[in-house]
């Protein structure tokens, strides 16, 4: 399952952009380090179901359909938060950068609205400095990933003794980290690093080269939160220019979190991520749960068309991830798996992933059997090293179907 990680300083909102995106009750406070340990939960990646244009009714298995999109389960860890010199293990530095590694994807929470000064605390709106707090973020991570390559130079070095590829000897003792040896060798390959020996690396070679690693293997989403508060938007502004190669999310979870509770207690009609909400019946509002409503209808869906927290979420696992969502079935005329389930399974699949590699998702005899799949949409044979596209519902022909 792919895993989205939450991380950013104490009190920008990460725990209650957790709990909007779960719908859990992880502990809310202003005090530093409220999070001591990460909170995990499901949230969803939503994408418009094939069954529309199929012209069926689907009937999911592991996901659900609403109103013509499909919510497939993603993981979603919120991380105790970052200070300076989490790399050496200050605040929970290392129990952070630990769980932030098993990560495929991370949500960068920042205090939009200026209101949480260096170390993580409380201050005035407009008196703290986000940009900054990125900066301080990002060089954590950069660190701790040039520490973990300097205490593994010697293993390296042997490993390229052996015979093996840069790629290889370096990304043996980042596995554990799902850094692959392709994320390794599109960093070399970006810090121009891959001709030269490792044993010749500078200081500033290594340091090169872990920011280009950071970005390759964790990509990131800055989520520009707190938009609610009065003097955001020219803090918005800067991290948009400030950090030009980054996608910046306006967003209230806050704000998300109120719709979602609203809806799931029937006072509104609302699907986490739409521009609009609908109240069910005023009188079961009280004037103050009113004047919030309003409050967020003027200052987010009225200004940013969203609260931002379901956008970012569909954003890291299509845009950043480039996830394509395949569906998998046993009857190519009924669309439906071998119990009459219609489009059962969504299932999210990385970017040039193949037939085969499908074929392994779903159950290891179907691969070791594979003959070909079959396209649903035109009864097509596709060969075992096809190339899946989003939206792809197929049928895997295989020697040893599995039963």
């Amino acid at each position: 399952m792919i895993k989205i990680g939450l991380i950013g300083k104490t009190n920008t909102g990460k725990t209650t952009f957790f709990n909007a995106a779960t719908l859990l009750s992880a502990e809310i406070s202003t005090y530093p380090f409220t999070t001591k340990s990460p909170n995990v939960g499901s949230c969803y990646a939503v994408t418009p179901c094939v069954d529309v244009e199929l012209g069926v009714k689907c009937s999911p298995r592991n996901s659900y359909c609403r109103e013509g999109w499909r919510h497939i389960p993603i993981e979603i860890v919120d991380l105790p938060g970052l200070i300076k010199g989490a790399w050496a293990g200050k605040g929970l530095g290392n129990q952070f950068l630990s769980v932030a590694a098993q990560a495929d994807a991370l949500l960068h929470v920042v205090d939009a609205s200026g209101s949480v000064d260096e170390e993580g605390r409380l201050t005035e709106p407009g008196k703290g400095n986000p940009v900054a707090d990125v900066f301080d973020i990002e060089e954590e991570i950069v660190i701790w990933l040039m520490k973990i390559i300097e205490r593994n130079q010697d293993r390296i070095s042997k490993t390229l003794k052996t015979g093996k590829s840069l790629a290889e000897a370096i990304s043996e003792p980042l596995k554990g980290m799902k850094i692959t040896q392709q994320h390794v060798e599109e960093a070399l390959a970006r810090s121009g690093l891959k001709e030269k020996e490792f044993d010749n690396w500078s200081m500033m070679d290594d340091r090169r080269f872990s920011e280009t690693l950071r970005e390759v293997s964790k990509p990131t989403i800055i989520i520009a939160n707190k938009m609610d508060i009065e003097g955001s938007e020219k803090f918005y502004r800067e991290l948009q220019e400030r950090f030009p190669d980054k996608i910046v999310v306006p967003c209230s979870a806050e704000a998300e979190l109120i719709l979602r509770r609203a809806e799931q207690k029937g006072l509104i009609k609302y699907l986490p991520g739409e521009e609009k909400f609908q109240i069910v019946n005023r009188s079961m509002l009280t004037q103050q749960q009113l004047w919030a409503l309003e409050m967020i209808n003027e200052r987010i869906l009225g200004r940013y068309m969203r609260t931002g927290v379901q956008f970012a979420i569909n954003t890291a696992v299509f845009k950043l991830l480039g996830m394509n969502v395949v569906y998998p079935v046993a009857d190519v005329t009924k669309y439906a798996d071998t119990r009459g389930n219609i489009l059962p399974d969504a299932i999210l699949m990385p970017p040039n992933s193949t037939v085969r590699d499908l074929a392994e998702r779903i159950h290891k005899d179907l691969a070791k059997g594979l003959l070909y799949a079959i396209d649903a949409r035109t009864g097509l044979r596709l060969p075992a090293d096809y190339r899946l596209k989003d939206r792809d519902v197929v049928k895997i022909q295989s020697a040893m179907a599995h039963k």
